[in-house]
């Protein structure tokens, strides 16, 4: 049994974390700049997260996530 046989595993795991975590913030960044321009989407999570929003409320939202850049 050599050293490899325990490197080569751990290095895989943490090189898989790394991309799976790069690929996750992409998806994330990706879902947010659809949303900023579909109330549609907005509201929905919203609802899923117990909120109900109005449209006063919506139009809130729309704008502090158009200041926030996600690119």
């Amino acid at each position: 049994m050599s050293w490899y046989n325990y490197v080569i595993p751990i290095v895989t795991l943490l090189i898989g974390a790394v991309l799976g975590f790069l690929a996750g913030v992409y998806y994330l960044r990706k879902q947010m700049e659809k949303m900023q321009s579909d109330p549609e989407m907005l509201q929905k999570m919203a609802k899923q997260m117990g909120y109900n929003m109005n449209k006063q409320q919506m139009q809130r939202v729309q704008q502090m996530m158009k200041k926030q850049k996600f690119k």
